[in-house]
């Protein structure tokens, strides 16, 4: 074989390889359906991390004087997280008895756990002076931690993505609300998209467009099987999900 065919033959077994590459599993808000773990607990990153799964996502709100806690909803027994201080909010407890934990907790703890990636999901807040002081915030203690290629960035919030792309220019940062192509996702400077599977089931082009673009691409939350199969023969890079053990035995049999 000469050296044109032998570099076109090595190219060939390269695009095949990238093109059966295993969709990666996060489990979403971590591995909470799990004895002793609760939604957005310590215990669920932990248990995701036991379970050898490539990811944890998570949830963070910013409280009234200025603590990053980590919780899906903007309140909590009866409270609003933005609009209280962090004193009133920090013995209130998790479904799993765990105290609600704040970011600092959360890094903390993933960083003892350095083989999975925390996938930071950064809620929409009221006020653009809310959103961009709770990215300067995260990406602060993420780096105070150490944590730069561990932690990835994800929001619903567009403005929350462009403050973390100039603040943290090397993270990664998928954009999750659906309604951008990647052509301009790519333009403002993100890595990647984290759309919800309908969106990928009415646009099954942007998956190919992404990877073009040079894009990752995560579908959420996807639980039943056939939509887990659907999604990986799209070649989602990454599948978030409330059933992690079950998605990654369908898809990554080891």
């Amino acid at each position: 074989m000469n050296t044109r065919n032998l570099i076109v033959a090595l190219v060939c077994m390269l695009c095949a390889g990238a093109g059966n590459a295993q969709t990666k599993i996060i489990a979403h808000r971590g591995f909470w359906q799990t004895e002793g773990s609760a939604q957005n607990s310590v215990t669920a990153l932990k248990r995701a991390a036991e379970a050898k799964l490539y990811g944890s996502e998570f949830d963070v709100q910013l409280t009234a004087d200025g603590t990053v806690v980590v919780n899906h909803d903007d309140e909590i027994g009866g409270l609003t997280i933005g609009t209280t201080d962090y004193a009133k909010l920090k013995h209130l407890k998790l479904k799993n008895g765990e105290t609600l934990p704040t970011l600092a907790d959360y890094l903390k703890a993933g960083k003892a756990l350095p083989h999975i990636q925390l996938i930071l999901e950064i809620k929409p807040h009221p006020t653009k002076a809310q959103e961009d002081a709770i990215a300067a915030a995260c990406v602060s203690m993420v780096k105070e931690y150490g944590m730069e290629k561990q932690v990835e960035y994800i929001s619903f919030s567009m403005n929350i993505c462009e403050q973390l792309a100039r603040l943290a220019p090397d993270a990664e940062i998928a954009y999750l609300e659906g309604d951008v192509t990647p052509k301009v996702i790519k333009e403002k400077g993100l890595t990647g998209i984290d759309y919800e599977y309908k969106v990928f089931e009415k646009h099954p082009e942007w998956i190919r467009e992404a990877h073009e673009l040079g894009l990752k691409v995560n579908v959420w939350t996807v639980n039943r099987e056939a939509d887990m199969r659907k999604m990986a023969g799209l070649k989602v890079d990454y599948l978030t999900t409330d059933r992690p053990l079950e998605a990654d035995k369908l898809l990554n049999a080891r």
